[in-house]
This record gives structure tokens, C-alpha cells and sequence, in this order.
């Protein structure tokens, strides 16, 4: 219905593409608004997400929810006091390959990813563990589903005056371990996690949508035998798939949505390791 943007000729822009209105603030947004997608930088997500849920609208709010643990404890609070739709972009859930292999995780012990990525100064205005990380946080979180019981972080500053690079070591409640690596200085785009079960391991790649899965075989007579399985999902953009579901949702059907509580929790995750990070590694001082 419209499209907001304090770039006046930049919502122009996209406003005469899709024939619909072009405005300047989302308090602007007329009656017939039922749902809204807010995809503004970090710091602005509290206000206008708040905004837009005292109004009784349905919100997709990118990731991370907000820049502080705070404002995502007061956000959820307002979805949650009025009854409204609050869903978090963590696209990362929407990935089919992501999906193919969920359903199949019974037991994971120990999880590795690595997301890296070409420098960019879109969103520098937060460190990299918000930027990056946080969406492997998010889906360690819903594979483990226990609560965090020990974590190790280091982080760099290298280009800005944020952390562009950092590792965190997770220990939860029942021993699964979870390693994370995330740059935003690479050479390389790289995007793969991999989980180690009991009696199966398994590596996907999340940008080319691919995976595979080794499991350990018992045949009687004929002894163990490590079996190979290329993972096959049908290939779609997880953002699309993601849009559909929240705007299902925002209709009242039934659809699988990341939740104002999960995006809170990935957050606390994000929190801790960033100020693990902040006691050990003092600001550089440098500027974007």
C-alpha cells in the first residue's frame, strides 16, 4: 500500500514501481495499513517498530530485533500486552536447505559455522556479531533449545570502531557445544554450519542451498559402514519465503514465524558475547 522512506526520491522510486504511495515517516501509514515490514537501520527498529505496534499493526521487524536487550524485552512486551503479530527477520529459518535438515537434527553435540562476508558500510552502525552472527545464534538456538550455561568470545576491531570479527564458543545445559565465526572483512563470502550427532554428521552450505549427510550404517554380518546422503531441497530465496509466511500469519493462518521471544533470545546471545568481547578488547578508536 505504501512504502516509507526518509529519501524522498528514493521512495519515490520504489513507490512508482509498484503503483502505491510514497511517504517520508511511517506515522503517515493510513487506516486500511494492516501489516507493516520494518527494515530500518538497527537503531531506528525500537522506535518505529514500537510505533507501529501501538497502532495495532502486524510487524515484521528486521534482525536483529533491536540494538539493545531493553528495547526488544519492551517490544515484545507491547505485541505481547496488545495481542499483535511481531515477527523478527531472521531469514536464515526460511533457507530450504535450513528446513530440509531441522526436521532431521534429533541430537546435536557439537555445531561449527562460519559466515563471512565482503566489507560493506551498510551496517557498520552495528558490530558484526549483531550484523552477522546473530542469524547463526538464532539457529544454533532453535536446534539446541536449551539454555546457554557457558560462553567464550573474541572479537577484533579491524575496520571500524565495531568488532568486525568475532568467534564465540557456546557450552549449553545438556553439553552440546556450538562454535561461530563471523567477519565482515573477508575476501570470501562463506556461509556454512555443521552439526555432529551422536551417529550422524552433517554440512550444509547456506547460499548455494545444499547439504550433506554422513550417518553410520550397522549391518549385521557386514559390519559398520558410513553412509553418504546429498540433502535436496527445492531451491528458493528464504526472504520470499519469509514475507509469505508473515503475511499468512498477519491474515491469521497458520504459518511458521520467528517470534518476538526467539528474536529476544538470540539477542541475549548476541549481548553476552559482545560484552564478553568488550571486557577483553578495548575500542581502537577507529572510524567507518
Amino acid at each position: 500500500m505504501a512504502v516509507v522512506d526518509r529519501d524522498a526520491a528514493r521512495a519515490a522510486e520504489i513507490a512508482a514501481r509498484h503503483g502505491i504511495l510514497a511517504l517520508r515517516d511511517h506515522r503517515e501509514l493510513g487506516k486500511d495499513v494492516e501489516a507493516v515490514t520494518v527494515a530500518v537501520p538497527t537503531v531506528e527498529h525500537a522506535r518505529v517498530a514500537g510505533d507501529c505496534l501501538r497502532r495495532g499493526l502486524a510487524v515484521l521487524v528486521e534482525k536483529p530485533i533491536t540494538a539493545s536487550v531493553a528495547e526488544a524485552e519492551t517490544l515484545v512486551d507491547l505485541a505481547t500486552a496488545g495481542g499483535h503479530l511481531l515477527a523478527v527477520g531472521h531469514t536464515e529459518r526460511f533457507n530450504p536447505i535450513v528446513r530440509a535438515v531441522a526436521g532431521r537434527v534429533r541430537d546435536p553435540r557439537f555445531i561449527e559455522a562460519h559466515r563471512l562476508g565482503v566489507f560493506s558500510s551498510r551496517s557498520t552502525d552495528v558490530d558484526v556479531v549483531l550484523d552477522l552472527m546473530i542469524h547463526d545464534l538464532d539457529l544454533v538456538l532453535s536446534l539446541v533449545r536449551q539454555p546457554i550455561a557457558a560462553l567464550d568470545a573474541v572479537g577484533v576491531h579491524a575496520l571500524t570502531d565495531k568488532v568486525d570479527i568475532a568467534n564465540a564458543r557456546l557450552r549449553f545445559a545438556n553439553g552440546c557445544v556450538a562454535n561461530l565465526t563471523a567477519s565482515r572483512i573477508s575476501t570470501d563470502k562463506v556461509r556454512k554450519l555443521r552439526i555432529f550427532e551422536p551417529d550422524a554428521y552433517v554440512s550444509i552450505d547456506y547460499a548455494r542451498q545444499e547439504g550433506q549427510r554422513f550417518s553410520l550404517r550397522h549391518d549385521a554380518g557386514a559390519g559398520r559402514e558410513i553412509v553418504r546422503e546429498s540433502l535436496v531441497a527445492e531451491t528458493e530465496e528464504p526472504l520470499l519465503c519469509e514475507l509469505r509466511a508473515f503475511v499468512r500469519r498477519a491474515r491469521g493462518e497458520e504459518a511458521e514465524v520467528v517470534d518476538g521471544a526467539e528474536g529476544l533470545a538470540a539477542l541475549r546471545a548476541a549481548d553476552r558475547i559482545l560484552r564478553q568481547i568488550a571486557e577483553q578488547t578495548p575500542p581502537t578508536g577507529r572510524t567507518a
